[in-house]
């Protein structure tokens, strides 16, 4: 392969895996500006150093791995700081990053949001595997033990809206209720101010749970929310405001879990405007 064809599969490789890392990136800082701060300085360390760019992992373990790097180097999480949040939400944020480790929140987000192995994380955390799934024990423990509050669940399908009342009853949280369509959801959020929106993007009557959380949050102030979707790579674009939380369907209740306890955890507010 020649030099050129070497570079364009590179660029390939990082591109394919872009989208993920920035939504592991905003995960992690609960934000979308710090995420992708990082994110685009791991991107920059890459093209400096090729060598933090793991040749011996697979390419997806390598970009992750860099981050990795570039997170450590940065002295993150306490640093990590994001002047897009109110200062109010910003401080809470930061006082409960302290109150978590940051190898276990890593460990947890790298299982549960990105679905790598405890074989793989260990590559990407340079430890072994068994010290990984213990972090990611430890992680969950911590998150889920920390805080407990009312979730409204905006889904249109019935059995995954009784499988994500299921999830998050059973990790201590309240539903205070499941919306089928943009006006119920809003309906349901008035009445019963959440502490978190766990939101689909394609409603029942086909509508937008992007504008019923949007229209929520301007009547019911900031709350933290997740989205969900089939295509999350499209909400991740970059190129427009985009929540710090996504989901890909069909999901793994582990996944549902720790999103749930990151954005609790983190108080994220940044939502998907369609403006």
């Amino acid at each position: 392969m020649g030099t050129s064809d070497a570079s364009a599969d590179f660029s390939q490789q990082i591109a394919h895996h872009l989208p993920y890392l920035r939504r592991y990136a905003r995960a992690l800082t609960g934000s979308q500006s710090s995420g992708d701060a990082f994110a685009t300085a791991t991107l920059e360390a890459i093209l400096i150093d090729r060598a933090a760019y793991a040749d011996d992992a697979s390419p997806r373990v390598a970009l992750f791995r860099a981050f990795r790097l570039v997170w450590q180097s940065a002295g993150a999480p306490d640093e990590a700081s994001d002047v897009s949040l109110p200062r109010s939400l910003e401080t809470a944020a930061q006082d409960r990053m302290r109150q978590l480790t940051p190898d276990t929140r890593q460990a947890l987000l790298l299982n549960s949001i990105e679905e790598f192995t405890p074989q793989e994380i260990g590559k990407i955390m340079d430890i072994s595997a068994d010290d990984a799934q213990d972090l990611i024990s430890a992680a969950r423990r911590e998150i889920e033990e920390s805080m407990a509050g009312d979730v409204l669940v905006i889904e249109d399908e019935a059995i995954i809206a009784m499988d994500l009342h299921s999830i998050v009853t059973s990790i201590g949280h309240r539903v205070t209720g499941i919306g089928r369509t943009r006006d119920a959801a809003i309906e349901l959020g008035l009445q019963k101010t959440p502490d978190l929106i766990l939101a689909d993007i394609q409603l029942a009557d086909n509508s937008s749970g992007i504008d019923a959380v949007n229209a929520l949050l301007k009547q019911i102030g900031d709350v933290p929310v997740i989205f969900i979707t089939a295509f999350p790579e499209r909400l991740l674009t970059g190129d427009k405001p985009e929540p710090a939380f996504v989901i890909a369907k069909p999901y793994s209740e582990d996944q549902v879990r720790s999103a749930v306890g990151q954005a609790m955890f983190f108080s994220s507010t940044e939502t998907l405007k369609t403006a």
